[in-house]
């Protein structure tokens, strides 16, 4: 997921916004309830057509193996955008399980809850909008859920580490759960990165990899086990 300038569905434009046009290439071409089709389809398009700021397919990997090895039952996601990264973490969840993702943008909200449908997962993978800041302290509550068991960080870069505090403050986590951050190379957030290496907090391993679709440019990937609140 990214942060990019969202057209609001207001101006004439908007039909041609890049993400719309992502979403009509997925619902033309991708195979209907098939997970690995959406992401295969949209990490070519990619690729070859439209650089866009989804999770991808290099750096989708280390996601995947955080996911598999935490097994979540309650997973959450700061930042939808097309809804890569949820069909990403969905078809990994177990009978059962579920993702919330937040989203700031109305618009991409939108268009994610298509891509998240039509890759089967809709009974998994929700969509809440508005801003973390806000959903974070009632999120429990407003989804009965005891904790959340997984985080996938990947919103505005500058609000990692004020919306991590939030999840702290709040007790949305518990003892095990696992938060992983991306793009904390390019753009960068080095003050969740200096949080998560250095409170007691937290067990961290720092990836380095490469940001999506462009292997020349270095990007890094963290993943935090949560020891408790000390």
């Amino acid at each position: 997921s990214c942060r990019t300038m969202s057209q609001q569905t207001s101006t004439p434009d908007a039909g041609d916004s890049k993400e719309l046009k992502l979403l009509d290439h997925v619902l033309k071409t991708a195979v209907r309830g098939n997970p690995e089709s959406v992401l295969n389809t949209i990490d070519a398009y990619c690729r070859s057509q439209q650089w866009m700021m989804n999770v991808g397919d290099e750096k989708g990997l280390i996601l995947d193996e955080a996911v598999k090895k935490s097994n979540p039952r309650y997973a959450l996601e700061l930042g939808c955008y097309c809804g890569y990264s949820a069909v990403r973490i969905g078809r990994l969840l177990q009978d059962g399980a579920r993702l919330i993702s937040l989203e700031l943008s109305e618009e991409y909200a939108t268009n994610a809850r298509q891509v998240i449908e039509y890759a089967g997962l809709a009974d998994k993978v929700s969509v809440d909008v508005g801003p973390a800041s806000v959903s974070i302290p009632t999120l429990l509550s407003r989804h009965s859920l005891p904790h959340i068991d997984f985080v996938f960080v990947d919103h505005e870069k500058t609000q990692y580490l004020p919306d991590l505090l939030l999840l702290e403050q709040h007790k949305v986590l518990r003892v095990g759960s696992v938060v992983v951050g991306d793009n904390i190379v390019y753009p960068g957030a080095p003050d969740f990165l200096h949080h998560v290496q250095t409170s007691p907090r937290y067990r961290t391993t720092y990836h380095e990899t490469h940001l999506e679709y462009m292997p020349d440019r270095p990007d890094a990937m963290t993943v935090s086990e949560v020891l408790g609140y000390l």
